[in-house]
């Protein structure tokens, strides 16, 4: 385990590889699971004030769900506020492309330039999930591994690539470059020879 800026990180995210294959998975993250996408209290907000902006790009069926039930709502269990869910499990904002592949809606709005939210950040940083306890300030950064994400692993192992660098956009939106950097610095210095 590593500590970086007060957050521990553990040693999974840069000792397992990962590189998503969404030909072989389909994007099954985005209806698998029991709960909805981990949300930040500021993305409440942000849902909230760009969901004009990716309504078009959301399934009518979507659309009918959150305006029914809302964009988010609070789990219990987890202590946490998430997406909101389709009936059958699936998160409110998933679309597919023209190969069934899923996709998020906010991502896609994302890249036709409506808005500047890329996804919630959680996704975005996944497969690393972030637990933090408010009441201690305790933050430690893990790595999540779900067997539908095998096809995943085994094609980050064909390429080498470590867990952190694959997800080194979110990490830098989420912490900033310096913290990547000090990241990837101290990665190095404890594993200064190329992933075999």
């Amino acid at each position: 385990m590593l500590i970086i800026q007060d957050i521990f990180v553990s040693q999974e995210i840069w000792e397992e590889q990962f590189l998503c294959n969404l030909n072989a998975c389909k994007g099954a993250c985005c209806w698998e699971g029991d709960y909805g996408a981990p949300l930040e209290q500021e993305e409440l907000r942000i849902l909230e004030e760009i969901y004009a902006d990716i309504k078009p790009f959301l399934r009518p069926e979507s659309v009918k769900r959150i305006e029914e039930n809302g964009l988010y709502e609070y789990y219990e269990e987890t202590g946490e506020y998430g997406t909101n869910l389709m009936p059958n499990g699936a998160c409110v904002f998933l679309t597919y492309d023209n190969l069934g592949i899923a996709r998020c809606g906010i991502e896609q709005a994302h890249r036709a330039g409506k808005t500047d939210f890329i996804k919630p950040i959680s996704c975005h940083l996944y497969p690393i999930r972030v637990y933090q306890n408010e009441a201690t300030g305790f933050k430690a950064m893990n790595y999540d591994e779900w067997e539908i994400c095998s096809a995943a692993c085994t094609a980050g192992k064909k390429a080498k690539l470590p867990v952190y660098q694959f997800v080194k956009a979110a990490i830098i939106r989420k912490y900033g470059e310096a913290f990547y950097d000090e990241l990837d610095a101290a990665v190095q210095h404890l594993r200064p020879n190329p992933i075999e």
